[in-house]
């Protein structure tokens, strides 16, 4: 399998055919672009920013291999000046990004890249692809830690997930937006990331009867004993797990928990507790998982349920309900002047930009400012980094726990309203600085002018 991470070719085609028209006119001058995403999908008034790290690793490693070369000679599309330029080819630019963790708004600009028009365009197909899958998947989790909240969740979503890539990405971006581990053991060594699981049906159906299968793991692991309980009966299940956890604390060990995986959880969960209670095993947990998502979550609980920590799955794994956002990457500044797009619907903001937060006297959120670069708002934080120079990370990317602590602080400062799981009052406030407005406002004039000229209209 030919190798994505730094291959010049992870792009689509009209990125290289734009790059030779570039080249071939002799277009070479500094180009700024922003990544940012036009809507919100239904429910949701926030994104949390994700893939980062991916991003950064690939422009360091971004090149055109021979045999890359000898491809796309074989297309028949690109001329040998063109393919001789590409064998030096590198991303030598500079990167403004919010850093991992923190919570952005439609319009903000997530990064930012400047660079040679040639050395930003090419890059645009896999800074979308690597940023949009993480920044959909962690604003994802957090909805379903915020409904599950303060009860853990660990990601279950590995085998359904869209191939392996996606599978080890979830696992990440899932703890930026606050899961606590994850079912993933490649991701667990890769990440560090706390790994979780016990046993699937296959095991208890393996042995002749539920109980020998219960004793056979607690034989082969004393201290971590979850039993899944829903295989022939939840509520039987339940009881010969309590039998199993009597006989190991007759023996100084603790029967951990006890998985439920169907049914009404709500109230399976509210008699398995009774069944454990009853037993002495007041202290063991009670885990759920099947089909949960941030609405499962939130109408299990609503109905009493009582759960201490949930696997959530393929719903979080494939973002089930918004399986896409409308991220973009545009062009707003060339050779110095700023540049915008203003298609219907689509209309961008032109320049380099900063997005600067204000909170009130509580250190609640109050309200982002999306302004020109060199703005300057004493009270506002800004929010864009520099993390990239030259094609050369500058900054020390903080551990995965880390990111997951600035997204958990950053979180608990944003209004509830803006955190509900269904349609609410409205978005979070984001304005645009005065300065940012006059150059709209200049560049579409610009624009309007150069097209009443050219058409010959007065």
């Amino acid at each position: 399998m030919e190798k994505i991470s730094g291959s010049a070719l992870f792009t689509d085609l009209y990125e290289l055919t734009m790059a030779a028209s570039f080249f071939e006119n002799r277009m070479f001058e500094p180009a700024t672009f922003s990544l940012f995403i036009r809507d919100y999908p239904p429910g949701r008034r926030y994104f949390v920013a994700a893939g980062l790290a991916d991003v950064l690793e690939y422009l360091e490693n971004l090149k055109f291999t021979p045999q890359d070369l000898e491809y796309l000679e074989k297309t028949g599309r690109f001329t040998p000046e063109f393919l001789s330029y590409l064998e030096n080819f590198r991303f030598r630019g500079d990167v403004h990004a919010i850093p991992e963790g923190r919570l952005f708004f439609v319009n903000e600009p997530l990064l930012e890249v400047s660079a040679s028009l040639i050395e930003a365009q090419v890059i645009e197909t896999v800074v979308i692809n690597a940023a949009h899958l993480q920044v959909m998947i962690a604003t994802k989790a957090s909805r379903c830690v915020h409904a599950a909240w303060p009860r853990n969740l660990v990601d279950f979503s590995l085998r359904r997930t869209h191939g392996t890539d996606a599978g080890m990405k979830v696992a990440r971006a899932s703890t930026i937006g606050g899961f606590t581990g994850t079912s993933n053991v490649l991701a667990g060594k890769v990440y560090g990331i706390p790994v979780f699981g016990t046993m699937a049906h296959s095991f208890i159906q393996s042995f002749e009867n539920e109980i020998d299968a219960f004793r056979a793991f607690a034989r082969t692991f004393p201290e971590n004993v979850v039993l899944l309980v829903d295989t022939y009966d939840t509520l039987s299940g339940a009881r010969i797990a309590a039998q199993v956890g009597q006989e190991m604390g007759r023996e100084g060990k603790k029967l951990k928990g006890v998985r439920l995986d169907s049914g009404n959880i709500a109230r399976l969960s509210q008699s398995t507790r009774q069944i454990l209670q009853k037993a002495g095993l007041g202290e063991a947990t009670i885990f759920a998982s099947g089909g949960f998502d941030e609405y499962k979550i939130q109408d299990v609980l609503s109905r009493g349920g009582d759960v201490d920590s949930f696997g959530v799955g393929t719903k979080m794994g494939v973002s089930a309900d918004a399986p896409y956002f409308d991220m973009a990457y545009k062009l707003v500044q060339y050779a110095g002047r700023p540049v915008l797009k203003l298609s219907s619907g689509k209309e961008t903001l032109a320049s380099e930009k900063q997005v600067f937060r204000f909170k009130t006297s509580k250190n609640k959120l109050k309200k982002d400012i999306i302004g020109l670069r060199d703005d300057d708002f004493n009270e506002g934080e800004p929010l864009l980094k520099k993390v990239m120079r030259n094609g050369k990370t500058t900054v020390k990317l903080p551990p995965l726990t880390r990111i997951r602590e600035f997204f958990l602080d950053e979180f608990s400062c944003l209004d509830e309203k803006y955190k509900t799981i269904k349609d609410g009052e409205g978005d979070y406030p984001v304005e645009i600085s005065p300065r940012l407005k006059d150059i709209q406002n200049q560049v579409v004039r610009q624009l309007r002018m150069a097209s009443k000229g050219k058409t010959g209209k007065n």
